[in-house]
């Protein structure tokens, strides 16, 4: 083996690392691929000297070379017996690769790492690990360079605790002499501890990232809408000074100029903001690789160290973005259109009304949502359900504002508005304007908390079921998770069991967000649509008996 390893490595092209393929011979002796040497050549025609890649011996003028055929015999022969071409494991380590710690000569790249043995193996090197019952509780790692970073300095042992006092790794001497009756782990223990954070840090992260993304093509959209209502508010302006007469040519130019300007304004507004969140976007998804790849490592004390100098996640400064999708220009056009009929009256009285409508377009509204639970306490609406509209196995209570899950039907008149194939129920209220509620959950089973246009259909498929058509919204509170849906699509949006949701509605803007109420507001998801008719608010909750969902009274 060591003989056809080393006439691989004489018959090998010192530019390619490979076996020479069409080898030519300088008269230096050395020899290259034919490709190889003209490529390199041809890089030193500009100086018209060429020289030799291995002992940088030099010819002038470029040498007319021909095919070494007893190198090219030599080559074919080896080619014949499969050794040609080494496995991936065998290749040769560089100077970024861990080398194997028990090859001789040129070291191979290491397949491993024993965090046991603190040496690293090519695959050779590691076949005793994979046979021999001696190293079955070897634990093998990725290769790593820092293996002995796992060494305790003072005492030369394996650094297999970790003190939680100090905050360090320490090894078994450590934890009976300097952290003697400290608060003491095993790595691994303390590893999965801080991998919860962890992947606590990276949902947060994740989040973050989701609801940029939502909140960049919002922005994206309103730019297309506000260009499109701005050309559309050109248009009709000019075809009603059209027909106005001369003198109000110079009007007409006036109010065009206006509207660019504004648009140029607003338009530069949306696009900075978008800027701002693709900034935090790239920032986020840079600091969400790095915990990935934290979380990859498998090395307990390596993953600690990182751990620890990791910083933390800067506060975000980002405000959410909430826009008017229906103001743009059309109270431009509105204005110009009622002063056609009345020129003088126009020119003398209302000029001012059409320029005041151009200022008045304002895309990202200044009132943003609350971020506290005492703000939303501001737009509090109280909800009581609508006994016509409840499946007969709802039993309403608490002054209609609670509704539990019974075994047997309630008795209820007919109801052309009652919900037959689902324990669903709506609001006797329509909400069109800003609103608040919150709704708590008892028991076990699925709660659906929805808004809905009232034409959503009331028996018959699963068609009428909150979410599942284009009419309704719905969060889906389970056991151990939450979900969106809306059209049937479902999106998973928090891991962890939620037991009072709150809502907020905002119909002018088309902002529909469900948050998670605790001591602190924890958003769940968030809904930026066009809202064409008046909501209403609903529960839905599946067959469990004493399950009950109640719209909370707020202070």
């Amino acid at each position: 083996m060591a003989g056809v390893q080393l006439q691989r490595e004489t018959l090998s092209c010192s530019i390619c690392l490979d076996l020479l393929k069409g080898p030519w011979t300088l008269t230096c002796g050395h020899s290259f691929c034919m490709n190889c040497i003209k490529n390199h050549w041809d890089t030193e025609d500009v100086k018209r000297i060429y020289s030799c890649p291995q002992c940088r011996k030099i010819f002038t003028p470029r040498p007319i070379l021909m095919k070494n055929v007893m190198l090219a015999d030599l080559v074919e022969e080896l080619k014949k017996t499969r050794l040609h071409a080494a496995p991936a494991h065998h290749c040769y380590a560089g100077a970024e690769d861990v080398a194997c710690d028990f090859c001789t000569g040129r070291k191979l790249k290491a397949l491993k790492s024993c965090l046991v043995c603190l040496a690293s193996y090519c695959e050779e090197h590691l076949q005793p690990h994979h046979q021999s019952p001696a190293f079955k509780k070897h634990r093998l790692v990725e290769p790593s360079k820092n293996l002995q970073e796992n060494i305790c300095p003072r005492h030369d042992k394996m650094m297999d605790l970790f003190c939680r006092t100090d905050q360090q790794c320490i090894c078994s001497h450590c934890s009976v002499h300097e952290h003697k009756d400290h608060d003491t782990v095993s790595a691994a223990a303390e590893r999965t501890h801080k991998q919860r954070d962890l992947d606590l840090s990276r949902e947060e992260v994740q989040q973050r990232l989701r609801d940029r993304d939502r909140d960049v093509k919002v922005l994206q959209q309103e730019r297309k809408t506000l260009t499109l209502s701005a050309d559309k508010a050109m248009k009709d302006t000019d075809e009603s000074f059209t027909e106005m007469m001369g003198l109000l040519k110079i009007r007409s130019s006036d109010m065009k100029q206006q509207i660019r300007s504004k648009l140029e304004t607003e338009v530069r507004r949306v696009t900075d903001a978008e800027k701002k969140l693709q900034q935090e976007i790239t920032e986020l998804k840079k600091r969400e690789a790095e915990l990935k790849q934290l979380s990859l490592t498998q090395d307990h004390n390596q993953f600690l160290l990182n751990y620890r100098s990791l910083s933390a996640l800067s506060p975000s400064t980002h405000t959410s973005i909430n826009v008017r999708p229906l103001r743009h220009f059309e109270d431009v056009r509105a204005a110009v259109a009622e002063d056609r009929d009345q020129l003088q009256d126009f020119l003398i009285e209302t000029w001012t009304d059409v320029s005041l409508a151009v200022a008045e377009v304002d895309v990202l509204l200044t009132e943003p949502e609350p971020k506290t639970r005492a703000g939303f306490f501001r737009y509090s609406q109280e909800i009581k359900l609508d006994p016509n509209t409840a499946n007969t196995q709802l039993l309403l209570s608490e002054g209609n504002r609670k509704v539990t899950v019974m075994i047997a039907a309630v008795y209820c008149p007919h109801h052309t508005d009652r919900f037959t194939g689902y324990r669903q129920v709506l609001s006797e209220e329509s909400l069109t304007e800003r609103c608040y509620w919150e709704v708590e959950r008892t028991g076990i089973g699925g709660l659906f908390v929805a808004v809905t246009y009232k034409n959503i259909s009331r028996s018959g498929s699963d068609e009428c079921v909150f979410g599942f058509n284009d009419k309704s919204w719905a969060l889906v509170c389970e056991q151990n998770r939450c979900r969106f849906v809306h059209n049937r699509i479902w999106t998973v949006v928090s891991g962890v069991t939620v037991s009072r949701v709150g809502v907020y509605l905002d119909h002018r803007a088309g902002l529909l967000s469900f948050y998670r109420v605790s001591d602190t507001m924890t958003l769940l998801h968030r809904v930026q649509t066009t809202f064409t008719q008046p909501l209403y608010a609903g529960v839905g909750l599946n067959n469990l008996l004493g399950d009950t969902a109640e719209f909370c009274k707020l202070k």
